[in-house]
């Protein structure tokens, strides 16, 4: 049996009543997201709470709000930030994200999301695993994310928020029409000459040319983590 945990060198996430687990694509984006020099950062749909206490690790001084609308996952989001040691700069709102935005929270300089992605799916019986995996009206869309957004980043803001790409072109489309344009992206691939399983991309308000890198998760030997994923996430796995 699996641990009811994922430990990191300084957290740990409890994650037996979470849908959807700590996994390596969303440490990536936890890693990798641009939130040094951030003041405020807000994490919608935390599920664990992941991308909340890796943004507190990587900046000492931000104050990180999330939102979760599952309140078993919320519950155990605010029971992990109160167990890490950035307790006082962590706060969980187990409420949805229309009912966030009602609050007229102040702005963010930064917004993280790894969104519910599958549209034309079967959903599962499961109906928090629904909640946490697919997007639909009654659960978190991507039009949601990005007015929210919209609405409530900085004039320098980015929202930085990962997808399988052709998610992603759809998460684009809403963008734009919410006036929010891709600024960076990230193409995560298992191995040399494998298609990209995931994006990771930076939004922000002005259009402009997009700069593209790729991370490959492993390096030939599938048992073996590339270098780059190794400096990337040197910081917080325990055995890198």
């Amino acid at each position: 049996m699996a641990n009811s945990y994922f430990q990191f060198k300084q957290f740990r996430v409890e994650q037996a009543h979470c849908a959807m687990k700590v996994c390596t694509d969303a440490c990536v984006l936890g890693a990798m997201a641009a939130v040094a020099g951030a003041r405020r950062v807000l994490d919608i749909g935390t599920g664990t709470g992941l991308l909340a206490l890796m943004a507190a690790q990587r900046n000492s001084t931000a104050t990180i709000e999330a939102v979760e609308l599952d309140a078993a996952a919320a519950a155990q989001a605010a029971e992990n930030f109160a167990a890490s040691p950035w307790a006082e700069r962590l706060r969980a709102y187990p409420i949805s994200l229309a009912q966030f935005a009602a609050t007229h929270p102040a702005s963010y300089d930064h917004i993280l999301c790894n969104p519910p992605f599958f549209r034309q799916s079967l959903r599962s019986p499961d109906a928090q695993r629904t909640t946490a995996r697919h997007t639909a009206n009654d659960t978190l869309t991507f039009t949601e994310i990005s007015r929210f957004a919209a609405d409530f980043l900085t004039e320098q803001g980015k929202l930085t928020v990962l997808l399988p790409p052709p998610e992603m072109l759809h998460f684009e489309q809403d963008a734009a029409a919410a006036g929010l344009y891709p600024t960076a992206r990230l193409a995560l691939h298992h191995r040399p000459g494998s298609r990209a399983l995931r994006h990771i991309t930076a939004f922000g308000r002005q259009p402009q040319p997009v700069s593209t890198q790729t991370l490959l998760l492993h390096d030939a030997d599938e048992a073996v983590y590339s270098q780059e994923f190794r400096a990337l996430l040197g910081g917080f796995y325990l055995h890198l």
